[in-house]
């Protein structure tokens, strides 16, 4: 197998692994998501998801509405409470992993930065990444290509 990360839980309850290149690594600064992570937005890689399997445990699944009214399906650990990834409604061909729970998380790096417009006045963007102020209606940008 040419590519494969691992990753999992705070308590290792939950173990996954993936088996592609990542199509997009995105940074979301709408409220929601600084609640969820703590911190000033929360960040996500796009998995499509035949390529994203669960090799230990069983995450349980929290559905929450978005503030772009969007459901999607949160699946986090039930001892830990690690958050470890979610499925948006209509993208059900996605699994969008919480790069944070990678074992390596050193090559991880946002390409995409949506809802700007609930960022922290703090928060600096780099250069050279796509910058929405909201969700963006078209989801071309869930294709993006991830720096390797």
């Amino acid at each position: 197998m040419a590519f494969l990360k691992t990753g999992g839980c705070q308590c290792g309850e939950v173990r996954y692994e993936i088996t592609c290149e990542l199509t997009v690594i995105y940074a979301c600064h709408c409220t929601e998501c600084q609640r969820q992570s703590g911190s000033a937005f929360g960040m996500a890689a796009v998995i499509p998801a035949e390529h994203f399997r669960v090799t230990r445990g069983t995450p349980r699944d929290f559905p929450r509405t978005g503030e772009s009214g969007r459901t999607m399906l949160c699946r986090f650990c039930p001892t830990c409470g690690t958050r470890i990834f979610h499925s948006p409604a209509g993208l059900a061909q996605n699994c969008n992993l919480k790069p944070g729970t990678l074992d390596d998380t050193s090559w991880v790096r946002p390409t995409v930065h949506v809802w700007t417009r609930s960022a922290q006045p703090w928060t600096v963007v780099p250069e050279g990444v796509m910058v929405c102020e909201t969700q963006p209606a078209d989801r071309s940008w869930l294709t993006r290509r991830a720096p390797s």
